[in-house]
């Protein structure tokens, strides 16, 4: 059974920094592709940050430059560190593994961040 558990969420001055991670049980991030999500009320869904078994990266254009994805491959943990973060960053934030071979998709439970003074 695949699971995906978020951490390292909470409340964070504009200017300030918070690391996400996402425990994964079940499967193999180094495998597949993991990604991070975040969804604001009222807002659908959007697609933060991707790393593929390749470790390529790809970055939503708000959060270029100020968000990085990674993978710990030996702790199957990947993580999202987000520095400058912004009111507008504030969102439940998901992580997801997709295994392209099966076409199947997991998600984790969320993280709620909030970037407020």
């Amino acid at each position: 059974q695949v699971q995906l558990v978020e951490s390292g969420g909470g409340l964070v001055q504009p200017g300030g920094s918070l690391r996400l991670s996402c425990a994964v049980s079940g499967a193999s991030p180094r495998l597949n592709v993991m990604s991070w999500y975040r969804q604001a009320p009222g807002k659908q869904r959007e697609l933060v940050a991707s790393i593929t078994r390749a470790s390529s990266t790809s970055y939503a254009d708000s959060v270029k430059g100020r968000f990085t994805i990674s993978r710990d491959d030996a702790k199957n943990t990947v993580s999202l560190n987000m520095n400058a973060l912004k009111p507008e960053d504030a969102a439940v934030y998901y992580c997801k593994l997709t295994i392209p071979v099966l076409n199947r998709e997991y998600w984790g439970q969320g993280t709620q961040v909030t970037v407020s003074s």
